[in-house]
């Protein structure tokens, strides 16, 4: 891997980095900003998900300005949205502005969500797009830990949950500026008839000049096979229908694990065990936090090695387990003090090996390039749909059912994800963008 590409993917995966900053930074400010505004458990609520919301709205837009403007171009206004977010919630004169800014910084993270993996893929050699599209996944996570590190050493500063939305700004600055300094996507430059800087940006990425040309002629043959005015609705033409049906199943059992449950309510679920606050915070710390990053980087380096269907094989039993042992746990009351910290260990573990990092990956890879746009916003907006939907009735159920049943669900969304990885996910290692595009096509 040549300097060259080791920055470019550096800088892109900032936008993952913040995108785990701000999704973690508000959970610790919390006990201060409620009784600062007066706010009641619904407003406080809506305060969280309004970034939700955001991602929502940020996810299913980044396909128009990725195909008017550029990948690249387009990450320059996501760190725009980062930078406004971050000072408009350290100095919010009241509550509204505090979930406007937290509104921007949620479309911020819907659309690095969709163009960080987007670029990076558009960008990298195949033999090492798996475990470069998954750095932008491991920046998301380095970027929650950091967030609860900074939370923890700011916390006993005066006016401390402005400096913890505040510290955003720095790392949102840095990606600001660093932008200027990476090329545009070669695929997004083909499509629009650059070819001279196309070939230019390939052959510093690529060390053999014929290996840069070689993609550079299947990069114009594979959007010769495509409508050069390919819109959202052509994803669901004969051609494309599969491929879409792909992400959008993978995109809903990412959520259907019920990862972003335990990452939100983590204390509430150890609470409800019989822990006290404090060794919920800690467990949740050390089940969610360190477990997430360490399997995040185990992935990192598996997976443009052993492939993405045997990660997800391998992470989707263990998610079963976890989830089944976790059910079995709240239906039978039989807790002790550590069990379903390690119940949550195995499930963070599972997930961070195989959904956590292949997620991503995946939807970057399997669109053709003039519809990559298009077909990575609607997989992130299916994402971020489900994560607002189950986040939001999640306290509701696990009240009126129990946890016993809200597991035992997502452990059956889990088994329905084996079937799915083991009937109809194809095996993209190793592979260009362009020959995938022949292969999973219809014709």
């Amino acid at each position: 891997m040549n300097g060259k590409l080791l920055f470019i993917t550096f800088v892109a995966a900032l936008g993952g980095f913040l995108f785990g900053f701000d999704t973690a930074v508000i959970s610790g400010t919390d006990p201060f900003v409620v009784p600062y505004y007066g706010l009641s458990d619904n407003q406080w609520g809506f305060t969280v998900s309004s970034a939700l919301l955001g991602t929502i709205v940020g996810s299913i837009s980044a396909g128009l300005p990725a195909d008017r403007i550029g990948r690249r171009n387009s990450l320059f206004i996501a760190a725009v949205l980062y930078l406004i977010s971050a000072l408009g919630c350290a100095l919010a004169p009241n509550w509204a502005i505090l979930v406007a800014s937290r509104l921007v910084g949620g479309i911020g993270v819907g659309l690095a969500s969709v163009l960080s993996p987007m670029y990076i893929a558009e960008v990298s050699p195949s033999r090492l797009r798996g475990r470069l599209v998954a750095l932008a996944q491991l920046n998301i996570v380095i970027g929650i830990v950091v967030a609860y590190f900074s939370n923890d050493a700011l916390i006993s500063m005066e006016n401390n949950w402005r400096y913890m939305f505040g510290v955003e700004a720095v790392p949102a600055a840095l990606f600001l500026a660093l932008l200027f300094f990476v090329p545009r996507s070669p695929r997004w430059l083909v499509s629009r008839e650059c070819m001279e800087e196309a070939g230019i940006i390939l052959n510093s990425i690529y060390s053999d000049p014929d290996q840069a040309q070689k993609v550079l002629s299947e990069i114009k043959d594979s959007l010769q096979s495509i409508n050069k005015k390919a819109d959202f609705k052509l994803l669901f033409s004969s051609h494309y229908r599969y491929v879409t049906l792909l992400v959008v199943l993978f995109a809903s059992f990412n959520q259907l694990t019920g990862i972003n449950v335990f990452i939100y309510y983590a204390p509430r679920i150890f609470e409800l065990t019989g822990l006290s606050a404090k060794e919920a915070i800690w467990q949740t710390f050390l089940s969610v936090g360190v477990t997430n990053l360490i399997f995040t980087v185990l992935a990192m380096f598996a997976i443009d090695r052993f492939g993405r269907k045997m990660l997800m094989y391998t992470g989707t039993v263990g998610l079963i387990a976890s989830l089944s042992l976790m059910s079995y746990a709240y239906f039978s009351q039989s807790f002790d003090k550590y069990s379903v910290m390690f119940y949550l260990i195995g499930f963070i573990a599972s997930f961070a090996f195989s959904q956590g990092a292949v997620c991503w990956v995946f939807m970057a890879e399997v669109f053709p390039n003039q519809l990559r746009n298009h077909g990575q916003s609607l997989g992130a907006f299916t994402h971020w749909t489900f994560n607002f939907g189950i986040s939001l009735v999640f306290p509701g159920l696990v009240t009126t059912l129990g946890g016993g049943i809200v597991f035992a669900f997502f452990a059956l969304m889990m088994v329905l994800q084996f079937f799915y990885v083991w009937k109809m996910m194809p095996e993209t290692r190793g592979k260009s963008l362009e020959a995938l595009q022949k292969e999973l096509v219809a014709s």
